[in-house]
């Protein structure tokens, strides 16, 4: 690590990073507490999950293994009946009652005011506020991103509508002046189809929701928590004159993200409910949050459902239930999570330790370094590469900027690189970072200047969330987000900021063979190429047929051709249960079966390490008895045949799963869809394809994999493979039905009448298998998108197919034919 870029970190930011007052510093709690990152891996989702502490899980562990915890029947309440419950019992009501009071003084809220109620999330909290509010036909509901709660309110006839915050940012001793001076815009109402629009009652007698986060999950824009007051007191100053600031306004904070670093002080603002989780703060337990609610807004709430605890007494056969009286009694359905809110005082010790503002002043540090460093990025054109989505002014500090940095990267011509290229390249690089809207479609089309038609536009297209469709129509469909917790170190920040430059800056372009783009944007140049191919011999050194989709296939000296490519190539798949095409990525003990097929006997023969016999599988048609079924695979639509409960039960076995082996009717039935799922005419009619997932053929040569080998091997930081040795690729890793001999390395891009576009390889390349294990490493994907990325796609190998018309029925091909090239 360049120790100057640290030196000049720290004469910035030295009084806040590491804890330099605090019990540790951030390197004693790298080196003590998170051990599991010392082998490189750079975690950056902090905002997502942020990570537990091993001396914490040890504590709870400790705890656990030492005291006996029971099911509590009746710890919400706060008298017990003393001849019904046991010791065990109420010593846990003790500790669950011990955990809402830590929750309540996290908040710096009263008792008094204030109540715990536990639940499964603030997502599951939420919906408890959403589904028990008193909605009517006069209330509003305003939000700024918590979006779901719009659906209850419109469900009982009520007006919801979403609003803007501008450079609405806490700032000290400013916070009045700072509010008339924040712009509130405010979406179209929505209203149900069919739901009226009565007068508004003068008196206001009718309940209205405002909900906000305090820190947005996209931006990390913080909100001033003065808008708690005005809507409480004076709503009409936010909605001005509009109809719907009459009736009684309710607060509701989404504090997920927000609690953090800075959680809302319920002692300075009167919020009626504030919803949390805890693995936000401190990473364990996963499944638990807490719902903060005044105690008179809860006497307001209508929990319909109820379960054990949360009645006193009801009669089964008819309509009668007599609900208890406490808070935490009626919200709380069934029994208490009590093991996972007895370890969350474990983690509450660990932040008390090193204390809240510190926590925020570290990680803060971190944020803005790594948001100053992304904006001064340029291309060797002068470009930005950087575009950060945030909403703050110059004057604020940059403990208020929050804890994350979301942006988009772009290419020296101003297009977007896309959001899952980056994720997938972080990845390799041992980076944990996160891509896309962050579950927050207001946030993410506000920023990303999304318009309704953009969204609906995109729709259309196919995106749904999750999924690979990063860039539409030359728009980002979602971000980049990187996030840092209390345990993150500069060290971290600064292994992001290189793999960014290293990845996806252009610099003046050097000479290189073999790259397809230099820091991920410049071309390579073809100079000379058409030179290695006249003066070249090619031969095909190996053929290998695949017959099973992310099987292991087997080598021959000759092969028949067909119309689909080499005869019987990826003509069979593996499907699970629930209908999904399984491929090593998922199933990586794919790789070790084995298979064989004998031409004369009309048999496939497959082996498996898990299975005691081989299984052969009649290729003649009355073998199948499993029945004709339809498939969808990479947009196209199949006919396949099924086999018998013992072939599937036998490949359930060999990969740990349950699943059936189908085969390829035949390719006259395959019909193309488009990404709504409609048929559609096939853009290639002679292209016949089996499984395969571009083109009948793959091939690469052995000069281009040597090429690779000797860049892997001069690579200091990934010199170590997964078994201690140095990484070397056999050319059989890439899984090619042809491997050639002859030219220069990487020759092979520029032939073009055979080309149909550079094989973009996957991560099933990163799978070896060694003494019936598989393992994964990062190599050669790793060290392949250092030079051989193109347009978001890691290029090694050509997809190939024969011409049709020009194919006979008793074509083959052999090893040691010779390949003839015409280069254009």
């Amino acid at each position: 690590m360049d120790y100057a870029d640290k030196e000049e970190f720290l004469k910035e930011f030295g009084e806040d990073y590491g804890y330099p007052n605090g019990p540790k510093s951030i390197d004693q709690i790298r080196a003590t507490e998170f051990k599991r990152l010392e082998n490189g891996t750079v975690y950056l989702d902090h905002a997502g999950a942020t990570l537990y502490s091993e001396l914490q899980m040890e504590a709870i562990f400790r705890d656990f293994t030492t005291n006996v915890y029971g099911n509590p029947p009746n710890c919400k309440s706060l008298i017990h009946i003393l001849d019904s419950q046991s010791d065990i019992s109420l010593a846990t009501c003790d500790i669950v009652r011990a955990a809402r009071e830590q929750v309540l003084d996290y908040f710096n809220a009263s008792m008094k005011d204030y109540k715990c109620i536990f639940t499964s999330g603030a997502t599951a909290a939420l919906k408890l506020v959403g589904e028990a509010f008193p909605w009517s036909h006069q209330s509003s509901y305003i939000h700024v991103y918590p979006l779901a709660i719009s659906r209850y309110a419109l469900s009982q006839g009520a007006a919801a509508f979403a609003i803007d915050v501008e450079e609405a940012v806490d700032n000290d001793g400013l916070s009045e002046g700072l509010v008339t001076s924040t712009k509130i815009s405010l979406h179209p109402i929505q209203r149900r189809k069919g739901a009226s629009f009565p007068e508004r009652d003068p008196a206001g007698d009718a309940y209205n929701l405002f909900a906000f986060p305090s820190e947005c999950n996209f931006s990390g824009s913080r909100f001033n928590l003065d808008l708690v007051n005005i809507m409480k007191k004076n709503p009409e100053r936010i909605l001005e004159i509009s109809p719907f600031s009459k009736g009684r306004w309710m607060v509701l904070i989404d504090a997920a993200k927000g609690c953090v670093t800075q959680p809302p002080d319920l002692s300075k603002y009167p919020v009626d409910f504030v919803v949390m989780s805890f693995y936000k703060i401190f990473g364990y337990p996963t499944g638990l949050g807490a719902l903060i609610m005044r105690n008179d807004a809860a006497k307001l709430l209508k929990n319909t459902y109820f379960s054990g605890g949360t009645v006193a007494a009801s009669i089964a056969d008819i309509d009668f239930v007599k609900r208890r009286q406490g808070v935490e009694e009626l919200f709380e359905d069934g029994s208490a999570s009590f093991l996972s809110i007895a370890s969350i005082r474990h983690g509450f010790n660990l932040i008390n330790s090193l204390t809240v503002p510190a926590i925020c002043r570290h990680i803060a540090s971190l944020g803005m370094y790594v948001r100053k460093v992304l904006l001064s990025l340029r291309h060797e054109n002068g470009a930005d590469v950087c575009t950060i989505y945030a909403t703050y002014t110059s004057e604020v500090s940059y403990h208020d900027t929050g804890s994350m940095v979301s942006f988009n990267l772009k290419r020296p011509d101003g297009s977007w690189f896309g959001y899952r290229e980056v994720e997938k390249l972080a990845s390799l690089s041992g980076i944990q970072l996160r891509t896309g809207c962050f579950c927050n479609p207001g946030a993410c089309a506000k920023y990303l200047g999304l318009s309704h038609s953009d969204l609906l536009s995109n729709i259309e297209a196919g995106h749904v969330c999750w999924d690979d469709n990063d860039i539409i129509h030359g728009k980002p469909t979602g971000a980049i987000r990187v996030s840092f917790g209390y345990m993150s170190t500069f060290e971290d920040a600064k292994k992001f900021i290189d793999f960014i430059r290293n990845s996806f800056v252009s610099f003046p372009n050097k000479s290189a063979n073999g790259n397809l783009s230099r820091g991920g944007s410049s071309h390579f140049s073809p100079e000379g190429m058409e030179r290695w191919l006249s003066v070249s011999k090619y031969v095909i050194k190996f053929i290998t047929v695949y017959p099973i989709k992310s099987c292991a296939g087997f080598s021959v000296e000759r092969w028949p051709l067909c119309s689909t490519g080499l005869l019987h190539d990826r003509e069979w798949l593996l499907k699970s249960q629930t209908g999904e095409i399984l491929t090593q990525k998922k199933v990586p003990e794919m790789c070790l079966i084995s298979t064989y097929i004998d031409l004369n006997q009309e048999i496939l023969v497959v082996k498996s390490p898990r299975c005691r016999d081989e299984l052969p599988i009649n290729l003649k048609p009355d073998s199948y008895n499993g029945g004709i079924d339809e498939i969808d695979l990479y947009g196209q639509r199949y006919e396949v045949l099924g086999y018998a409960d013992e072939v599937n039960l036998w490949f359930s076995k060999a990969i740990g799963r349950p699943c059936s082996l189908l085969q390829c009717f035949s390719p006259k039935f395959r019909v193309c869809l488009n990404k709504r799922g409609d048929t559609v005419m096939c853009r290639d009619l002679e292209s016949r394809l089996n499984f395969t997932n571009e083109a009948q053929f793959l091939l690469v040569s052995e000069e281009s994999v040597s090429d690779l080998n000797s860049k892997l091997s001069s690579k200091a930081d990934t010199r170590k493979g997964i078994d201690g040795v140095t990484v070397k690729v056999n050319p059989m890793r890439f899984r090619p039905n042809l491997v050639v001999s002859g030219g220069e390395p990487y020759a092979e891009d520029r032939w073009r009448n055979l080309k149909i576009g550079g094989c973009n390889r996957c991560q099933m390349i990163n799978f070896t298998h060694k003494d019936g294990q598989v393992q994964k490493s990062k190599e050669p994907l790793a060290t392949l998108a250092s030079y051989r990325r193109l347009k978001g796609k890691i290029l090694f190998g050509i997809l190939l197919r024969y011409d049709i018309t020009e194919l006979d029925t008793d074509s083959y091909l052999e090893v040691g034919q010779e390949v003839h090239v015409n280069p254009e």
